[in-house]
């Protein structure tokens, strides 16, 4: 089968279209046939040797992927060839066959989308998990989202209407604001002037939770807009910046700088992030949560599509498909 293959821990342009063996469901494995391959701007970090963990090499990069089930391991009962399902899997999704243990998989409800059900995964799990678990977010409080027109940060701006909030989308051009708008922003910002132009959106009051996954000097405007007992979400620094925090800030406007590593979270806790996963579906099927898919490129495409992710030129999700 062909996949996209990292030899090396190098930049994106060196990643390798060709053949891989087909993985074999054995034990509790089970094998998919790709239909929609989910891309984040992590797997990029990942091959270029600069995420949090370093696999050996060779190995095919990917977090997501949905199909149809192939074959099961003879220790998977509940799962037979043909089932729609969707998984997360640390690394190999970007490939055409894809294995994965069992109780990585969800079955897919009827009238989800392949590609739907990868954004559900990584994207908006990443944001449910911030904003409900971290975040503890509640109706009636002031939710500012930071890239704001990316998969994560139009998961939180949908996720925290979902949850009772008013919403403050910041993005950086007038096209990535008008997705955000459509897709429930009450206030829609950009990036100049943050501090004053959030002063002004909250009445002085100031944002109750941050959800920040953009980093850089953004961070020092949005860590002086917290308001009282404020939670600052820090997910990630697209901006490619990792800031400094001057912790005087805390301790003078009494909010809380929080910490979101969803890959974590679902390592350590799977049945609370299986809880999760079923509350995104319910929402997907009510309507209160629907993503937002770019574009899908052919998964030969794969490295101009994460240069054009890492390069903050995505609006909402790109899916790979064999």
């Amino acid at each position: 089968m062909k996949a996209i293959i990292a030899r090396a821990f190098a930049p994106l342009d060196q990643l390798d279209y060709a053949d891989w063996p087909e993985p074999e469901a054995t034990g509790s494995t089970v094998a998919i046939a790709a239909e929609a391959i989910g891309v984040n701007f992590p797997d990029g970090l990942l091959v270029q040797g600069l995420y949090q963990m370093k696999p050996p090499l060779p190995f095919v990069p990917g977090m997501e992927v949905a199909g149809r089930v192939v074959s099961v391991g003879p220790d998977v009962s509940d799962l037979k060839a043909g089932d729609r399902v969707a998984a997360l899997a640390t690394l190999g999704c970007y490939a055409e066959t894809v294995g994965v243990d069992r109780h990585s998989v969800f079955k897919l409800p009827d009238g989800m989308s392949a590609a739907d059900a990868c954004a559900l995964l990584c994207g908006y799990g990443t944001s449910h998990y911030a904003l409900k678990q971290r975040g503890e977010l509640k109706p009636g409080e002031t939710l500012c989202v930071l890239g704001a027109a990316g998969v994560t940060g139009l998961a939180a701006i949908q996720i925290g209407k979902a949850l009772g909030a008013r919403v403050i989308a910041v993005a950086s051009s007038s096209e990535k604001q008008a997705v955000a708008r459509a897709s429930g922003a009450d206030i829609v910002l950009g990036y100049d002037n943050l501090k004053e132009a959030l002063k002004e959106a909250t009445a002085g009051k100031g944002v109750d939770v941050a959800f920040d996954p953009v980093g850089g000097d953004t961070f020092d405007a949005l860590s002086r807009s917290m308001g009282w007992k404020g939670r600052l979400l820090v997910v990630g620094f697209a901006a490619g910046k990792i800031p400094l925090f001057p912790v005087n800030l805390a301790l003078v406007k009494g909010f809380s700088v929080v910490g979101v590593f969803w890959g974590a979270f679902t390592d350590k806790e799977p049945d609370v992030n299986a809880e999760n996963m079923q509350e995104l579906i319910g929402w997907y099927a009510a309507g209160k949560v629907k993503p937002h898919i770019e574009g899908v490129y052919p998964l030969s495409d794969a490295v101009e599509v994460l240069k054009r992710v890492h390069a903050r030129g995505a609006v909402g999700k790109i899916i790979l498909k064999p």
